[in-house]
């Protein structure tokens, strides 16, 4: 699966702000840090606004704060604000793709599309936040 520009900066947002708790951040710090257009990400940052998962406070010192349940949000949530999710691939649109290989195909590519949507619909933002902490070291 392949996610859209908007999907990808609309994790990293919610997950920049979500490992925050209480901090405001800016369109601005958060695209400085992932190498992204200011303008592009507060559009993405909006959208998450809309779906009540970010507050933001205009003006100097305001910014992005995560307002969501980290617990509860799953990655697939998120990637639902920003693109369509669980349709069927278009059948007979390219190349191959009416005959019955192509066909066969088609039905592997759209299992593998299920599969990472059913793993992508388990992944709450608490349980990749976990994942981004720096292991202990052994032997301390």
């Amino acid at each position: 699966m392949k996610l859209a520009m908007a999907s990808r900066l609309a994790i990293y947002a919610v997950l920049e702000l979500a490992a925050r708790p209480g901090e405001q951040l800016s369109a601005a710090e958060i695209g400085a840090k992932y190498g992204v257009s200011t303008h592009h990400l507060a559009k993405v940052l909006h959208g998450l606004r809309r779906a009540g998962l970010v507050h933001s406070v205009r003006g100097a010192g305001g910014g992005f704060r995560f307002t969501g349940n980290a617990r509860r949000v799953t990655l697939m949530d998120i990637i639902a604000l920003f693109e369509p999710v669980g349709e069927e691939r278009g059948s007979g649109s390219g190349p191959g793709e009416d005959t019955e290989i192509g066909r066969a195909l088609g039905r592997v590519l759209s299992e593998i599309d299920a599969t990472a949507e059913a793993t992508l619909g388990s992944i709450t933002v608490a349980t990749c936040l976990k994942l981004t902490a720096p292991e202990p070291r052994a032997g301390g």
